[in-house]
Order: structure tokens, then C-alpha cells, then sequence
């Protein structure tokens, strides 16, 4: 006969009853597990007490550094990323790069000066690194902030 699930049972002493305890001298009933006096014998104590130690919550510091509400975050683009989606030169705006990748839309685009470009490329963005600027303008090309 094939051996079936709903025949499965565990080995027999594997599995025991829970302790029931404080219910009466023959089951672990006078202390119920909590030893003899004590802070821990009695009632209300928290289960983060720390024995009069100073607590964790008290011990950690309580505020660090600070969130700065006027950040402004850029999505970046580098010269070198520049010179390779626009090969042929032209113009390139924010809209442009959108379309081809480069950045996420609705977000501010400033160019950074990472890598060359030997094309003439006229970039409006919303901010220019200033070696970013010089190379580009070296390329025969011009920056124009939004």
C-alpha cells in the first residue's frame, strides 16, 4: 500500500503538551518558572527593563545632522555621454536628452565635464560644471542655462 499524507504522524514523544504553569503545586505551580523573589518574581516589570542599567532608548543619541529643505537635485550628464548620443552635434535640450535616455523627464539636467567632446553641440540645461562649460565652448559649441 502507498504511503499517504493524511497517514503521516509524528514520532511518538516528539511532540509534548505546552507547560502549563502557576496551576497548582504538581506542575512548576508555586513559582511558575520565575525563580524565588526577586524584581523578576512579580508583577509589571517592562520587557525592556534593563535592571536600573541606563536603557538603550536613553543610551543612543537622540538627534544627528540635519535634512537640508533647499536641496536641489540634478540629474547628471557628462560631456563624454553628450558627444556620444549626439555624434552629429546641434542642439540639446532637456527634452532632447529625455527622448534619448539620458535623463529622467520633469527633473532639472546640469552637464558635467567628465570625458571630451569634439563636436559643436548648443546644450541648454539647468546648470554647467564650469569644466563641463570650457569644453564644450572649446568644441566650438555654447552652454546656455534654463
Amino acid at each position: 500500500m502507498a504511503l499517504k499524507v493524511h497517514h503521516l504522524r509524528p514520532a511518538p514523544g516528539a511532540k509534548t503538551a505546552k507547560t502549563r504553569v502557576g496551576r497548582g503545586e504538581g506542575s512548576k505551580g508555586k513559582t511558575a518558572g520565575r525563580g524565588t523573589k526577586g524584581t523578576g518574581a512579580r508583577k509589571n516589570t517592562p520587557e525592556n527593563f534593563e535592571g536600573g542599567q541606563m536603557p538603550l532608548h536613553m543610551r543612543l543619541p537622540k538627534l544627528r545632522g540635519f535634512s537640508n529643505p533647499f536641496r536641489v537635485e540634478y540629474q547628471v550628464v557628462n560631456v563624454a555621454r553628450l558627444a556620444e548620443l549626439f555624434p552629429e552635434g546641434g542642439a540639446v535640450t532637456p527634452a532632447d536628452l529625455v527622448a534619448k535616455g539620458a535623463v529622467r523627464d520633469g527633473q532639472l539636467v546640469k552637464v558635467l565635464g567628465n570625458g571630451e567632446i569634439t563636436v559643436a553641440v548648443q546644450v541648454s540645461a539647468h546648470a554647467f560644471s564650469a569644466s563641463a562649460k570650457a569644453k564644450i565652448e572649446k568644441a566650438g559649441g555654447t552652454a546656455t542655462e534654463l
